[in-house]
Order: C-alpha cells, then sequence, then structure tokens
C-alpha cells in the first residue's frame, strides 16, 4: 500500500472549528439566520427570501437538527414556524438568541425582515 504525499501547503486546520458564529466574531451587516421549517415549501420561500436581501441563511428541516447545532452554529437569529417552534423556544431562549416565530400575518416578505430586523434590535439593546 502506498501512501500519497501531503499536498497541503498551509498548516493543518482539519482540528480547527468552522462555521457559524464565534465569541470573538465583530458584528457585521450580515446577521447569520437559522431557518428551522419542517415544512420544505415554507423553508425555500424564507431561506430565497432572507438570501435575497443577504442574510446569511442556515436551514434546518428538522427541531432536532436545529436545537443540536444550536450551540455550535451560534446564530444571531432563528426563524421558525409557530407550529414548529415550541421545543426550539426554550433552547434557543435559554441560549440568548432572539427567535421570530413566523404565523400567517408574517408570510409577507417585508413583514418576515421587519419583524427580523426588531427583534435583532431588541437583543442588541439587550445586550448593552
Amino acid at each position: 500500500m502506498t501512501q500519497t504525499p501531503d499536498k497541503r501547503q498551509g498548516p493543518d486546520r482539519r482540528r480547527q472549528a468552522r462555521g457559524g458564529r464565534r465569541p470573538e466574531d465583530e458584528q457585521g451587516f450580515s446577521p447569520l439566520v437559522l431557518v428551522a421549517y419542517e415544512d420544505q415549501s415554507d423553508r425555500a420561500t424564507c431561506e430565497a427570501i432572507l438570501a435575497k436581501l443577504h442574510f446569511a441563511v442556515a436551514p434546518v428541516d428538522s427541531m432536532e437538527k436545529a436545537i443540536s447545532i444550536l450551540p455550535a452554529l451560534r446564530p444571531d437569529i432563528v426563524v421558525s414556524h409557530v407550529a414548529d417552534a415550541t421545543l426550539l423556544r426554550h433552547t434557543a431562549k435559554a441560549a440568548g438568541i432572539p427567535i421570530v416565530e413566523v404565523d400567517d400575518r408574517l408570510r409577507d416578505a417585508d413583514a418576515l425582515v421587519d419583524a427580523i430586523r426588531r427583534a435583532l434590535r431588541a437583543a442588541a439593546t439587550r445586550e448593552s
């Protein structure tokens, strides 16, 4: 059995954490939004709206996945449907992450973005 030569040009970064926000990250203009919807079409719609407006979007298809990745990803905000958000609400609030629960009145793109901005501003004022 032959070994392939190591072709890395920089230091070995395989053990370094990747993705998500880190405590030392600067606040930027593109908040990281965890979109947690079990319904695929609603998730895709919400993701498309937010991506078009230059939000960084991390979609997940189940509440269990959202809960498991929440501490590692450290999103700025979580967006979820009201019916799906029961378990996620407690985890996000315990981690200090605002959550926007989407219902029928937030189906409009402008209303959704306004709700996200209000939640982000409220979280920023609580931190300072």
